[in-house]
């Protein structure tokens, strides 16, 4: 399988759906992997296969190869939220 090469950098929007709503932010990128803050949740490590896609300051998450628990905590990431 071909490795995928994104453009991410420190204080990209991070997002679980294309058209979503923010979830978080890029807070560290290394070489093997990304540390991204969840609104709610904290910091997550990710090493790449999480990532579906990035362009334009945005990271998409891909929901179905995210570890549960970082699942959870973004998809609740807007509950605290009062309108």
């Amino acid at each position: 399988m071909p490795l995928r090469t994104f453009h991410i950098q420190v204080g990209d929007h991070v997002f679980l759906e294309e058209g979503g709503e923010e979830i978080g932010a890029v807070r560290v990128v290394a070489k093997d992997h990304l540390i991204i803050y969840i609104e709610g949740a904290g910091d997550f490590t990710l090493t790449g296969p999480e990532i579906a896609a990035a362009h334009d300051g945005k990271v998409r998450l891909d929901p179905e190869k995210l570890e549960p628990t970082l699942l959870a905590a973004a998809q609740a990431a807007h509950n605290q939220e009062t309108e």
